[in-house]
């Protein structure tokens, strides 16, 4: 036998002799006798819950305080007119969800069918032409450019008229 395979049968057997039951677990007897002895408990009941008022959270479709404000010039305020107002019974399309804030655009694309803008914003890059519709305004592009998108939205005066309001959508450099 090799004096490595005798230095580790012994440190094996000296292991296994650390791992011997000790004589001192009567504080552990003890304990579990005192825990038998006990009479049994009750069980708390479960407590009860009182149901709170549901909170609607009303401010969504109000103006973002981080986006810049817009000067109001009373004296100078265009008035809106009664022939301008937005269609209630057009389909609205799948970007008119979100705010046209979060849109930018980042390129342009032509083949034989017209020019495209493409805008990234509202979870991915999407390809848009003249007529689309975009943002919670009924904002639609009336122009393309190589530099930038332009698009006009309809919103109240404030005094039961609608206004047309151009928006535009720069190029992003580096994008």
């Amino acid at each position: 036998m090799s004096p490595i395979r005798c230095l580790a049968m012994v440190l094996v057997v000296l292991g296994l002799a650390g791992c011997g039951k000790g004589d001192d677990v009567s504080d552990l007897d003890a304990y579990m006798n005192e825990v038998r002895l006990r009479p049994p408990g009750k069980i708390e009941p479960t407590p009860t819950f009182r149901s709170y008022p549901t909170f609607t959270y009303s401010a969504a479709n109000l103006r973002s305080p981080f986006s810049r404000q817009v000067r109001v010039d009373l004296a100078g305020q265009k008035h809106g007119s009664r022939n301008v107002k937005p269609d209630p019974a057009r389909a609205k399309q799948y970007l008119e969800g979100f705010n046209i804030e979060q849109f930018e655009m980042v390129g342009t694309i032509s083949n034989a069918t017209g020019s495209f803008a493409l805008l990234r914003g509202a979870g991915g890059v999407h390809r848009l032409k003249v007529g689309d519709y975009l943002g919670r305004n009924d904002g639609r592009i009336v122009a393309i450019s190589g530099s930038q998108v332009d698009v006009i939205e309809i919103v109240p005066d404030g005094q039961g008229a609608w206004l047309e309001r151009p928006r535009t959508i720069p190029l992003k450099e580096h994008s």
